[in-house]
């Protein structure tokens, strides 16, 4: 048995990411020491705290984990679940790090945790302990606009984030930057357009990017574009659904739909939109009228397919199963969805993998947008959104004027129109998305790297270094 793995077999999330480091760091000559400190996380901070439920007194035990100050401040997301551990908030602030670097947002990577279940407990009670999660960051310092910045994760969302916001401010108030304490909030409380489905977005983005490289598509035997490229999803989540819809969207075919009761199939293709109103009336996906019910949600994940996209939990492809797996493609919308040795398995089978680190770094680089915003105190458009409209329309006359004739109003509408929030923060991510890509995508061919995941903490790594240095921190 590795020792990366426990008795069950599963393994350690936070060794994982350390193997993935340690296979970069062939590719990197500088000295181990300095190595060690990049991948070590920088503060853990445990905590247990009292809250009143009903009648009881229950202590609540949470976390948050700053894992590099090379850039400031820290940036991570929050979830609420019962499967929240220190080993769990470690490896996640490690890949936001990562991530991070990857797609030039000037964070540090962080994670917080609260161990609870929000489906067995009320919203009030909810608040309660957000608020007092909050107070207690507030005590350590480890929360503020310059210091870290908290977001949505599982089992959060702008409810908890306006909460977070709110008692931030009461605790310090009179700070004018007090908005940006954290992101993800409503757009009425200074959230973004565009936040809620940035990570789905993004990995879009990233898939399409690839699907129309001609030599990456060859080389597992499919043609270029996204149109008619089948699809397999698991996890109808935030991230799942959109990342869903934007495929459908593009003319891809999303053939199953996997959840924790079971999947779902149609080989000539599923309706995202009508899928997600049965699993909101329903409770389920499974009983869909237009497919076919799969018990087991493994199976599904074992279909054929072209790209398979897992976008629920961690270690969901391994070793017992990395064989079975058909899609020619596989991008990695969940955190640590493919262990380390299914990820040897399926190299060896010649599958693309699309990274966690880069692939769902959509919500990160969206939150920075939303922190930037915070920061500057106006939203994105409202300084330019009319100044281009009138720029526009005086243009429009200009090649009316000369080639004596009327554009139709239709075509008008389109022109004239100036950038929406929006339109900015989508067109911000798209091209993050796109550089990001074929960053990793270069080194890797430059280096001779065996796959994207280690081209991808490569170009991670180096970065961090590089601002350590330019730092005077390292020698």
């Amino acid at each position: 048995m590795s020792k990366n793995q426990n008795k069950t077999g599963s393994y350690s999330f936070f060794n994982c990411i350390e193997k993935n480091f340690d296979k970069a760091a062939r590719f990197i000559s500088i000295e181990k020491g300095l190595l060690e400190q990049i991948k070590a996380c920088n503060s853990v901070y445990r905590m247990h705290f009292p809250v009143k439920i009903g009648k009881e007194v229950k202590v609540i035990e949470a976390y948050r984990v700053q894992h590099s100050h090379h850039k400031l401040p820290c940036k991570g997301g929050i979830r609420y679940s019962m499967k929240v551990n220190q080993d769990e908030i470690m490896t996640l602030a490690a890949l936001m790090t990562y991530k991070c670097a990857i797609v030039d947002v000037p964070f540090g990577g962080a994670k917080g945790g609260i161990k609870i279940d929000p489906q067995t407990i009320s919203s009030e009670n909810i608040e309660k302990i957000t608020r007092r999660y909050t107070s207690e960051l507030i005590k350590k310092n480890f929360i503020g606009p310059g210091i870290d910045v908290p977001a949505p994760d599982y089992g959060t969302g702008e409810r908890e984030m306006s909460w977070i916001f709110d008692t931030f401010l009461s605790l310090r108030s009179g700070d004018v930057d007090a908005l940006a304490c954290v992101t993800g909030k409503p757009v009425s409380q200074g959230g973004v357009r565009g936040r809620k489905e940035a990570t789905g977005l993004g990995v879009f983005y990233g898939i399409r990017e690839l699907c129309h490289v001609k030599e990456d598509m060859y080389s597992v035997g499919l043609d270029v574009g996204l149109v008619g490229k089948k699809i397999i999803i698991q996890g109808l989540g935030n991230v799942g659904y959109h990342a869903a819809s934007f495929f459908h969207e593009s003319g891809a075919v999303i053939i199953a739909l996997a959840e924790r009761e079971g999947a779902i199939y149609n080989e000539k293709g599923l309706n995202v939109s009508k899928v997600f109103l049965h699993l909101k009336n329903n409770g389920s996906i499974l009983n869909f009228p237009e497919a076919k019910n799969i018990e087991n949600t493994e199976k599904a994940l074992e279909l054929e397919c072209d790209i398979l996209i897992p976008a629920a939990l961690e270690n969901v492809i391994h070793k017992n199963n990395a064989n079975r797996i058909k899609a020619k493609i596989i991008g990695e919308a969940a955190n640590g969805p493919i262990t380390p040795e299914a990820d040897e398995i399926l190299d060896k089978k010649g599958v693309i993998i699309v990274p966690d680190i880069y692939l769902n770094a959509g919500g990160v680089t969206v939150s920075y947008f939303e922190w930037i915003k915070n920061l500057s105190h106006v939203r994105y458009g409202r300084m330019e959104k009319k100044f281009r409209e009138n720029v526009n329309a005086e243009f429009l006359k200009v090649i009316e004027t000369v080639c004596k004739k009327k554009i139709s109003i239709e075509e008008k509408k389109m022109i004239l129109r100036g950038p929406r929030e929006i339109d900015l923060v989508r067109s911000g991510l798209e091209d993050t998305m796109i550089n990001g890509f074929h960053k990793i995508r270069d080194l890797k061919k430059s280096l001779k790297i065996e796959n994207m995941r280690t081209a991808a903490f490569v170009l991670s790594i180096n970065k961090i270094i590089d601002s350590y240095e330019k730092l005077g921190i390292f020698p």
